[in-house]
């Protein structure tokens, strides 16, 4: 029986959140399947904390190598995944992505996505050029469900700029260059997930990839059986690392959106069911979270004046403080290299 400490430890050691790893930016990506990107700053950060020695331009160059890319992947948003791993799963998410495009119903997909191959084929465009030149040849369909169509249907990438964190705010799309798998592994998917965020659930895994039909591909595999506190049913790869509960996990910074607080079904691994509230927002935001022992102790928030950087953190519980202040203010200095002045300030 895993305790609840148990499972903790073992995700924060595949996560690079025990100690962080040493190696190359894409590995972590790698090891991680993905990181959530719906914004530019985040991968960044993210990466920032699982690796040593980690630097703005190990990413940057990655990006523009296109070793990294950032494209809509898990759950139909946009992730930072390496190319290999945008050419193995991104087919097995055909089904998913166009269930999301359905949404908008009358569309002729097949004739939206064709015409949106032969834009994007000149050159690269944001989708606030795509849509109105779409909407040309369908005057009939609303400009943003043909937008939302073509992002859900076209494999495209996100085009890298010589922006601080490698994207403005309105960034061009284009055809990735990638050959795609033509037979997509889902167990590949499984065991690539439970290397990251396991040992775990089949609801685990389907909240996490959007995927559906997870526990009869999982119950099929040759994978370790174990239970948790509440007596539910874990998978788990043969050998993963599992250190216990008594491992000590130093403080660790995650960004908005974070992968480690939306990879399960039951976040309680990480995150304590009283905190979620002031985490997950209305508008569908994941705050950015400390963690202090291994659970997520409060959110954070950078807040810039001039040439002045405060790490402004809001507590869910009580903690050592010099610890936290150590950490955050190292942060600091990575997300504002600029800033002559780092603070760290208690939210009140």
């Amino acid at each position: 029986m895993l305790t609840l400490r148990d499972l903790n430890r073992a995700t924060l050691a595949r996560q690079h959140l025990l100690d962080r790893h040493k190696g190359d930016v894409t590995d972590v990506v790698h090891r991680l399947v993905g990181l959530q990107a719906q914004e530019p700053r985040p991968p960044y950060l993210g990466v920032w904390s699982r690796l040593e020695g980690f630097t703005r331009d190990d990413l940057h160059t990655a990006l523009h190598a296109r070793t990294l890319v950032r494209a809509t992947m898990w759950r139909a948003t946009l992730h930072l995944v390496t190319a290999a791993d945008f050419a193995a799963f991104r087919p097995l998410l055909r089904p998913v992505l166009a269930a999301a495009a359905r949404r908008f119903e009358g569309i002729d997909a097949d004739a939206v996505v064709a015409a949106a191959d032969r834009l994007l084929a000149h050159r690269p465009h944001t989708f606030n050029e795509l849509r109105p030149r779409l909407q040309e040849e369908f005057p009939e369909q609303n400009e943003r469900a043909l937008g939302y169509a073509v992002r859900m249907l076209t494999p495209l990438i996100m085009v890298p700029t010589e922006d601080r964190w490698s994207f403005p705010r309105d960034s061009a799309f284009t055809p990735p260059g990638i050959a795609l798998d033509p037979a997509p592994r889902l167990e590949t998917l499984i065991e690539r997930y439970l290397a990251a965020f396991g040992p775990a659930t089949p609801a685990d895994v389907q909240t996490w990839s959007g995927i559906g039909g997870i526990r009869r591909v999982m119950n099929a595999m040759n994978l370790d059986r174990l239970t948790d506190a509440a007596g539910r049913e874990l998978f788990d790869l043969p050998g993963a690392p599992r250190p216990g509960g008594d491992v000590p996990a130093p403080v660790r910074f995650l960004p908005d959106f974070d992968t480690l607080i939306l990879g399960h079904a039951d976040r309680t691994r990480v995150l304590a069911d009283e905190h979620k509230g002031r985490v997950a927002t209305k508008n569908l935001r994941i705050k950015a979270v400390y963690l202090v022992d291994g659970f997520a102790a409060g959110t954070w928030q950078i807040k810039r004046t001039g040439k002045r950087a405060k790490l402004l953190i809001s507590p869910f519980t009580p903690a050592s403080l010099e610890p936290i202040e150590e950490e955050g203010l190292r942060l600091l200095a990575f997300a504002e290299p600029d800033a002559t002045a780092l603070s760290l300030e208690i939210a009140t």
